[in-house]
This record gives structure tokens, sequence and C-alpha cells, in this order.
């Protein structure tokens, strides 16, 4: 039998999915419905109402109620072959974003989209967990599947060195473990378009905070590294201006060029307990499918220094070797500066 507390948001979470079928005589479908008395019904409409989940209009007979400024769906799903995210999103989900702007709404349902997309065809999970909510200036969505976990998997598949390799691969974008496909943008992209999107998986987490502009690691400190599964979270500022199409034209070369053709490599990244960028090997697992792109910025924000033989590698050999690529350095503080000048011929 289910707790108070649970059945009490089993109640609710009714009386938000019959509002729009029910608005005049709600209190009263949802004691039939549960089997409690008008009273309790009208205890748990009351309390949705203070909490702005629900809002109305006239008193007495003539009231009627309405879906409110703030709204809130989860639910769990079985990830079987009827499962899919399109439907989700439509029958579950989309209610959520009623009235917010186009462009917020159609950022939440590309990234909504392309997440639960890689639960069903990726995790290799029985179950996904989805949560979408929206407040008086958020949109928040947690997708949480139980799968093999995206970084042990990407480890697995791109035969990499460590889970920590696959943070640094996804932040470059065009990774995909199915290139039959997949085009192995969903992830970058989706985490472009939100204020915030985090990815926390068996004891890591890749972060892409917009404020910052940049990616970085830590360590999980919601999902034990012994714990199977992917948890994503993204949130939006529901008055954001972000535009789709301009986070994709801004990887692209111009106006009449479409193609993913540049990435941001974040070298902080490629530092795995606090240790120095200085060998060739170091470089070398930096400038891994570089190559699948035109132009290459490599972001040196919060590295104090590197080596001789790090920055030789990517800016004299391997740029003798790709005459046309672009590998721009930026954010160099002076030490960095004289090894990539250095290297450069300067």
């Amino acid at each position: 039998m289910a707790s108070n507390k649970t059945r009490g948001d089993l109640i609710r979470q009714q009386i938000l999915r019959d509002v729009k079928h029910h608005p005049r005589d709600l209190s009263k479908h949802i004691a039939s419905l549960f089997q409690i008395s008008p009273q309790a019904a009208s205890n748990h409409i009351r309390k949705l109402e203070q909490e702005n989940f629900l809002s109305s209009t006239g008193t007495g007979r003539g009231k009627a109620y309405f879906l409110g400024d703030k709204r809130a769906h989860k639910q769990l799903f079985k990830l079987d072959k009827d499962f899919t995210e399109d439907r989700a999103w439509r029958d579950h989900f989309a209610f959520i974003l009623d009235g917010i702007s186009e462009n917020v709404n159609e950022i939440c349902y590309y990234g909504f989209t392309e997440m639960v997309n890689n639960a069903i065809d990726h995790s290799e999970g029985n179950e996904v967990f989805i949560s979408v909510s929206r407040t008086e200036s958020h949109i928040t969505i947690i997708i949480i599947d139980d799968g093999e976990g995206i970084f042990k998997r990407i480890k697995r598949l791109c035969d990499l060195v460590d889970e920590r390799q696959s943070i640094l691969e996804l932040s470059k974008g065009k990774l995909t473990t199915d290139p039959e496909n997949h085009s192995g943008e969903g992830v970058f992209f989706t985490s472009r378009m939100f204020d915030n999107f985090d990815i926390d998986s068996m004891g890591l987490n890749f972060i892409h905070d917009d404020s910052d502009s940049f990616d970085i690691m830590l360590d999980s400190k919601i999902m034990p590294p012994h714990e199977k599964g992917t948890m994503v979270y993204m949130r939006v500022c529901r008055d954001s201006d972000r535009d789709m199409q301009k986070v994709f034209d801004s990887y692209t070369d111009g106006p009449d060029d479409f193609q993913f053709n540049k990435t941001i490599i974040p070298l902080k990244l490629a530092t795995y307990d606090n240790e120095k960028l200085i060998s060739r090997s170091q470089a070398k697992r930096v400038l891994a499918r570089v190559e699948r792109f035109t132009n290459v910025v490599f972001d040196f924000e919060d590295v104090p220094s590197v080596g001789q033989a790090f920055a030789d590698e990517i800016f004299r050999v391997y740029a003798n070797k790709n005459p046309n690529m672009n590998l721009i350095p930026v954010n160099m503080n002076e030490n960095v500066n004289k090894m990539v000048a250095r290297a450069l011929g300067h």
C-alpha cells in the first residue's frame, strides 16, 4: 500500500493531469477517482493553488480551475520498443512549456528529444526517469537511465584510455559510438543550448555552464563510481534570448557554410589530477579526432603552463601535417604564450 506522502503526490499529479478536462468539477472528479471525500480533494487542490501550480476564476459553484504558471511532471518509463522521445514529449511534457517563448520552447524540445533518444539508443538500460519542471524563472529537465553509463560506454567502444578522456572527447563534439545512425552532435549542441548542462555518471561529472563558456570536469557528488546509469541535467532561463539557429551557426564558417566544422577544446579537461600538460602523448590525446574540424580553438583558460614538447606537437608537428586546418590558441597566460610562440617559430 502506498504511503500517505506517495498517495498525496499521486493525487496532486492526477489533479494537474485532469484539470484541463475537469475545470469546474475537479474536486468531485478527484474524490470519485481516489475514493476520498470532496473536502480532502479540495485540500489538495487548495495546496496546488497556493503553490501556483493551479489558478482559478470565479467563486462557489462558478469557480473554474486552470493550470498555473508553475508546472512540473515526472515519470518513469520502460525503455521498450514502443517508447519514443517525441511521443513522451507530446503526451506527457509539452504542456509544461505552453505559453513559453518560441526560442526557449525549441531549445527544450531539442535537448529533451536528443538526450532521451540517447537513453533509448545507447544506454542499454531498462528504464528512464524523466522530470520537467517550470518555475517563475527557469525550465529544468532531468533524464536518468539505468544503463551502462555514458562515459564507460564511450571509453569501451572508442577504445580510450579511461572515462575521463570520454569527457574530453564529448567536449570536442562529433563523437558517436554509432556513426551509421548518429552524427555525434547531440550532446555537444545540447550543452551549448542551455544555461546549465550537466552529465553525471559513475563518479564523474561533465559540466557546461554558459556563464563560464567552457566545459569542466569534476568528481560526481550525485552518482558514485559503483552505480550504473547516466543522469543529464539541463536548465534554461524562461526569458533567455538564446536562438537555436545562432548556436548552430556559431560553429560554422559563415552564412553560406552549414557544416559543423569548429570546435573549442578546453585544455583544462586534459589535466587529470592537476597534472601538467608537458608531453607529446598528452598532446596526441588532445588531438584525437580534431581532423574532423576545420577550425580548432585550444582554450588555455586555467592552464598555468605547458611543456615545450606538448606545444610543439600541436602547433608545429601537427600543424605542418595538416596545413588546411586552423589551430587557434586562446586565453594564454604569459608562460603558455611563450611556449606556443616558440612552437610557431615566432
